[in-house]
């Protein structure tokens, strides 16, 4: 075989990597639905268990997967779940969407030269806040959104509806533990910068010149400890009247437009 052949074949496997990395896999009829409702949604299959008993839901769910040009496929249970990984909520139904802007995080790291700005995400379970995070930042000036695969919300029609849409075209970087990603940040240069009332400098007056990571977490609990011991940077929010923080979505908010406004 020939290099020029074994270079073909390397570029076509990288191109199919790539397209897979952007697929997010939902499950359940009501949220597929509602996902292939949304204006900017694009699929690339559907998924049916051949159990299925025929209702209107269905036959909505096929017209309008067939009117995306979604390829639909027929499996039985097990199959089925083994591709919703939620047997017990899938409903016989999973879809395949496409998310022009995931990438995993290491590929994203790869392809960087320059200075860059990531929202990383530790723990926030609530969909509603995670969507707007995910609309903020996507709206802002954050090249792109460290979300772990899991301690956080999953990504399903509550996230889609929040996040407006946005989902299906926000640079959401994948990851499978954030303490790992935030790691290999720091190789490439990244200064961890989480968010804490007693630091001196604040949000605003921050400047570094290499890449930087800002991290939100968890609506209760804030950061997790491994993250914060990860951290080698704190920011504050100066703040009136005694407040002593903000919603997770806010603060995600002023992270994505602080040098825009």
């Amino acid at each position: 075989m020939s290099k020029h052949s074994n270079s073909q074949d390397s570029q076509e496997y990288l191109e199919k990597k790539r397209f897979f990395n952007q697929l997010l896999t939902i499950f359940g009829r009501k949220p597929v639905l509602e996902a292939l409702q949304e204006k900017g949604s694009k699929i690339h299959r559907l998924h049916l268990a051949e159990s299925n008993k025929k209702a209107k839901i269905l036959d909505d769910i096929i017209a309008l997967a067939q009117q995306k040009g979604a390829e639909i496929l027929y499996h039985d249970s097990k199959a089925l779940s083994r591709i919703s990984k939620n047997a017990k909520q899938d409903q016989g139904i999973a879809a395949d969407l496409i998310c022009d802007g995931y990438q995993s995080h290491s590929s994203f790291l790869e392809q960087q030269t320059g200075p860059f700005e990531l929202l990383a995400i530790d723990g926030v379970t609530n969909p509603q806040n995670l969507g707007m995070i995910i609309r903020s930042a996507a709206a802002g000036q954050i090249d792109g959104i460290l979300l772990p695969q899991q301690g956080c919300a999953r990504l399903d029609a509550l996230v889609i509806k929040a996040s407006a849409g946005t989902l299906f075209k926000a640079p959401i970087l994948r990851c499978d533990k954030l303490i790992d990603a935030l790691k290999d940040c720091q190789q490439h240069g990244a200064k961890i910068c989480g968010l804490s009332s007693h630091a001196t400098e604040t949000l605003s007056q921050f400047q570094n010149s290499k890449g930087s990571v800002f991290v939100v977490g968890n609506e209760t609990d804030g950061l997790s400890k491994a993250v914060e011991d990860v951290c080698d940077h704190w920011l504050s929010i100066p703040m009136r009247n005694g407040v002593e923080s903000l919603n997770v979505a806010v603060t995600a908010s002023l992270i994505a437009f602080r040098k825009a406004i």
